[in-house]
């Protein structure tokens, strides 16, 4: 029977922002073939298979996911064994990473400009100081 299902996310973190990709994987350590998955949303299917991707989400896709991983012993197949897995908590923050990591994206785009200014102008006062000498 199957036994300890659980939810790998990628990204690892349980915050993502609106527009983000999430990958969820769900996993058995025990478990004979054939296993399959079924994934929950808020406590409704949504999906099959043992990946669930999220491309593109928004703030509807945060909530609480969990999947359900399920095997059948015997030829006749009448004993169903299932693992539900912990709860995963997903937050889905209004915005695009456009707007908090843009700001560092900026604000490093121009301290690199500001280092190479310096830079620029030390070199120039070195070269015409060379050339006075």
């Amino acid at each position: 029977p199957v036994a300890n299902a659980t939810i790998i996310p990628s990204p690892p973190s349980h915050q993502v922002h609106a527009g983000d990709p999430v990958t969820l994987r769900c996993s058995v350590q025990v478990g004979s073939a054939p296993v399959t998955f079924t994934w929950l949303h808020n406590g409704k299917e949504v999906s099959r298979g043992h990946l669930l991707e999220l491309r593109d989400i928004d703030v509807g896709h945060s909530g609480t996911y969990q999947c359900v991983a399920t095997n059948q012993l015997g030829q006749d197949g009448h004993r169903v064994f299932q693992a539900l897995s912990p709860e995963l908590a997903l937050e889905v923050t209004p915005g695009s990473p456009w707007v908090t990591g843009g700001v560092t994206r900026v604000a490093a785009g121009v301290g690199g400009a500001l280092l190479f200014l310096l830079l620029l102008v030390g070199v120039i006062v070195a070269w015409h100081r060379w050339h006075r000498v």
